[in-house]
């Protein structure tokens, strides 16, 4: 597949958008040299009202920080729902967060997740549940600070096709929803659900465990309270369930 010209948009803005909020970085309508070739960005940007103009400052307003609230909803989604699917032994039916409690050390968690036969499927998930896959890679390349903006340079890298390409490329070679079928992806999806609220819910549990003395009682309250606090993640179960904040779009272009 081939990124659409707002997919380049969107993410570019996004990374834009996260250096303004969160980073305190400052554009000005004289850019500096370094910054001269995300211009187009943030006159774009600008001139759909997602920022302003303050002095000589740009200031990210109402809109442009509701937009980037929802791609933060969509980004803590995708870390904690989808990661689940990232190592799955599609011969064995395995997941290898069946086993993440096993290990004491994170290396031999790494060792085991790591091994060559776990696919990862995050993207035939999206693509099964309508979403857009080009954006469930961009997240992954944040979550591995792909986009490093403290590397001298980064804009060049930013508007540079060669990072687009290398989303383009994990896309193609990335396994499709016909290459299992539908009843599989149903199924698998299903299934990774039901293990991550689980997870969840045992990493709550050992939590609060570690926060009080553990007697039988205190034990049952536990169990008790973890459970009510996961119940709103039953749609998750529904294959074909979609979080609302995913159906409008990022940016209106």
């Amino acid at each position: 597949m081939s990124l659409t010209a707002i997919d380049k948009n969107n993410f570019a803005s996004i990374i834009l958008l996260d250096e303004l909020i969160n980073k305190d970085r400052v554009f000005t309508t004289i850019l500096s040299s370094e910054d001269k070739v995300l211009e187009p960005y943030l006159v774009a940007l600008l001139s759909k009202g997602y920022l302003s103009v303050n002095g000589n400052k740009y200031q990210v307003t109402q809109s442009g920080n509701a937009a980037f609230d929802v791609f933060m909803k969509r980004y803590t989604e995708f870390l904690k729902m989808y990661d689940v699917y990232s190592f799955v032994d599609l011969e064995k039916g395995e997941f290898a967060f069946s086993k993440y409690f096993d290990f004491d050390t994170d290396q031999e968690w790494d060792n085991f997740k790591n091994n060559e036969r776990f696919e990862d499927l995050r993207i035939s998930v999206a693509m099964f549940k309508k979403l857009n896959p080009a954006e469930i890679v961009f997240m992954s390349f944040i979550n591995e600070n792909a986009f490093n903006t403290d590397a001298t340079g980064w804009q060049i890298d930013l508007v540079d096709d060669a990072i687009w390409n290398e989303i383009e490329k994990v896309c193609e070679t990335a396994i499709k929803p016909e290459d299992l079928g539908n009843d599989a992806m149903e199924d698998m999806i299903a299934q990774g659900a039901e293990l991550l609220v689980n997870i969840l819910k045992e990493e709550a549990k050992r939590t609060q465990e570690e926060k009080q003395t553990i007697n039988y009682n205190s034990t049952d309250v536990v169990e008790e309270t973890v459970v009510e606090e996961y119940t709103h993640y039953e749609p998750y179960y529904d294959p074909f369930y979609v979080s609302p904040f995913w159906l409008v779009p990022l940016f209106l272009w």
